[in-house]
């Protein structure tokens, strides 16, 4: 639920407004539902909140809490109808600009249970959940609706806080912005997600990964010259973060991407083994570097490269697309291909979080 992100934010988060809460005032088996999400069991999170609802719970944030891990535990099991049901009780008004309006989740309803607070507890991920879920269930014009309207609640409230809290309303504007652009993209809608980003980058013209991402845009759209000079662009900055991994990988994948505009994929291989070789569970390199090598017809060592990171490093290689891609060089490589996926499902159902999908093995 977290685009900068995947971490991922849970609605255990900052509250949606006020100031955070202390770890005292937090549910006293938080960290445990915390660690049972970080690790993707969310059945057995799901489980456990069941349990706890016929507990009693004093503090009406910790209720709201527990709704909403309740619901993100739900979503994350695809149970999306589900989700919607959970979510039902907690909306005051469901199209609203601020759908979670209501007395009931603001401190100052309360003033026995938080004598000196005011404002609203409700997590900042849970509007996330309530915008996203409509897509889940066929309803894209709803979510991106409801995005929009939570773009717009989130600007309202940046001038009217403090220094700190601004910064963090700012960061909670990214991160819708980052999820519209994403959800344009993902829909080929390359214009909006154009201007996103470069509203994005009017604010932060320096970061590194929203230039990179004007690029990937760019070539989509074929504006090669106008990839090549934000990629530039990243390139610069590299003297003043030399030593950083993570941002070498980036412009080793931005560089890799140019080769493969170019069709010298052998130099795209050579760029992708470098990042892996920094970073092993760097997955879209893994991916990518085996699709170059399909594209150069060396099916056999494509193959091979996806099924080493899925041994060397099952946590970061089980990922939907690089599954589907291995797939689908299984089928064009081998006659008994329906055995061999049915063998990588069952390793699959193993040690895959509860969130992934296994349709995406084809069988």
């Amino acid at each position: 639920m977290d685009p900068e992100g995947a971490a991922t934010a849970t609605p255990t988060a900052s509250p949606g407004t006020g100031e955070p809460l202390s770890s005292s005032e937090l549910l006293p088996d938080l960290d445990a539902l915390v660690d049972l999400a970080s690790r993707g069991q969310w059945r057995s999170l799901s489980d456990r909140l069941s349990r706890s609802r016929s507990l009693p719970s004093p503090l009406p944030h910790h209720r709201l809490l527990l709704s909403s891990l309740t619901a993100l535990s739900l979503f994350k099991l695809r149970r999306f109808s589900d989700a919607a049901a959970a979510l039902d009780p907690l909306l005051s008004s469901p199209d609203s600009s601020d759908p979670f309006d209501s007395p009931r989740f603001r401190f100052e309803s309360y003033p026995d249970h938080y004598p000196s607070r005011s404002g609203s507890f409700v997590p900042f991920a849970l509007r996330l959940l309530h915008a996203e879920l409509p897509q889940r269930l066929g309803d894209r014009p709803q979510t991106l609706d409801r995005l929009y309207s939570l773009l717009y609640l989130v600007r309202s409230r940046i001038p009217h806080r403090s220094a700190g809290s601004a910064d963090q309303w700012r960061r909670r504007e990214a991160q819708v912005m980052a999820a519209l652009c994403a959800n344009h993209f993902t829909h080929r809608e390359f214009d909006v997600a154009l201007a996103l980003i470069r509203g994005l980058l009017e604010r932060d013209p320096a970061d590194p990964a929203l230039l990179s991402r004007l690029g990937y845009v760019q070539l989509q759209i074929g504006d090669l010259d106008g990839a090549r000079a934000s990629f530039a662009r990243v390139e610069e900055m590299r003297d003043a973060r030399r030593g950083d991994p993570g941002f070498e990988n980036l412009l080793g994948r931005n560089r890799a991407l140019g080769f493969v505009v170019a069709k010298d994929f052998a130099s795209a291989v050579r760029e992708y083994e470098a990042c892996i070789e920094r970073d092993p569970a760097d997955v879209v390199a893994v991916n990518n570097k085996a699709l170059c090598l399909m594209y150069s017809r060396d099916l056999s060592d494509s193959i091979k490269v996806l099924e080493g990171a899925l041994e060397s490093v099952p946590t970061a290689a089980v990922n939907e697309t690089l599954i589907v891609n291995l797939c689908s060089m299984y089928e064009l490589a081998y006659v008994n291909h329906g055995e061999i996926k049915k063998t990588l499902s069952s390793w699959i159902a193993r040690v895959a979080p509860d969130d992934f999908d296994p349709s995406c093995t084809r069988i």
